[in-house]
């Protein structure tokens, strides 16, 4: 194996964290700021890109760095190291509420095509860089179509997404339409495009967008129930608006607050 081989364990339900056990002069990789807990020993050092060792020189690492900027994620990595004698521990925690998948990149191919924001943790080696989709129009129109993430390497990799997860075994030529914020991975054999939603009426009035994506078979995807962008826009409706109290709120809270404030 080119990669690290950690062993780990999931905690919780809705609110996960990941524990790995890191192994004397093991490493793991993650985003910055994932984070929850480490052993003692355990050495922290901030990298440009993944660590990977792939990236030819410091010019590639730039690159390689800098590529990750197209998906609204940091130039730099962190990687956590066990610098002691026995076994470490490091634990990584999901960033709201949701499922951590663990993927072993070794059985699904070698490669994990996923949602820019789905990354959270990986064995070193693993690479994570960006995968650009065929059609332009999918990247100009689907919002979350042109520029995905991919993980490549023969470790573990771990992946975190909202609400529940669905793993969905796509046979050849099975076609699946999913909500283009729904989709979190894809094996890397499963063709993947955006499509608008036909009838006016229906892109207009619906509620479910203009574009979803079509995923074709023979694959492995993952889906999730509640995408990250779809409780905000919930919280943001629901805050009050304007800097002050929402005034259409019911509670004996409410009209406390409304009595203090002079209404």
């Amino acid at each position: 194996m080119k990669n690290h081989e950690i062993d780990y364990k999931i905690y919780g339900d809705d609110m996960q964290f990941v524990e790995i056990e890191l192994d004397p002069n093991e490493t793991v990789v993650s985003e910055a700021g994932s984070l929850m807990m480490m052993d003692d020993q355990v050495q922290m050092e901030t990298i440009f890109g993944d660590g990977s060792g792939g990236s030819g020189g410091v010019m590639g690492k730039l690159f390689g760095a800098g590529k990750r900027m197209l998906t609204g994620e940091s130039l730099f990595m962190t990687t956590f190291t066990n610098a002691g004698h026995g076994k470490r521990h490091v634990s990584f925690a999901s960033p709201y509420p949701g499922k951590i998948v663990p993927m072993d990149l070794n059985q699904l191919g070698g490669k994990i095509i996923c949602q820019k924001d789905a990354f959270l943790a990986a064995a070193k080696g693993v690479s994570v860089g960006i995968e650009f989709q065929r059609k332009i129009g999918a990247g100009f129109f689907g919002g979350e179509g042109f520029i995905m993430q991919k993980l490549e390497g023969d470790g573990m990799a771990f992946v975190h997404a909202g609400g529940t997860i669905h793993k969905k075994e796509l046979l050849p030529g099975q076609v699946l339409k999913v909500d283009t914020g729904c989709l979190v991975a894809m094996t890397s054999n499963v063709d993947y495009n955006i499509e608008m939603v036909k009838g006016i009426k229906t892109a207009l009035f619906g509620g479910e967008g203009l574009f979803f994506a079509t995923l074709r078979g023979p694959g492995t995807v993952w889906i999730q129930s509640l995408p990250f962008s779809r409780l905000a826009s919930r919280v943001f409706a629901a805050a009050p608006q304007a800097g002050g109290q929402n005034r259409g709120e019911g509670s004996v809270l409410g009209g406390v607050f409304r009595m203090l404030d002079g209404d």
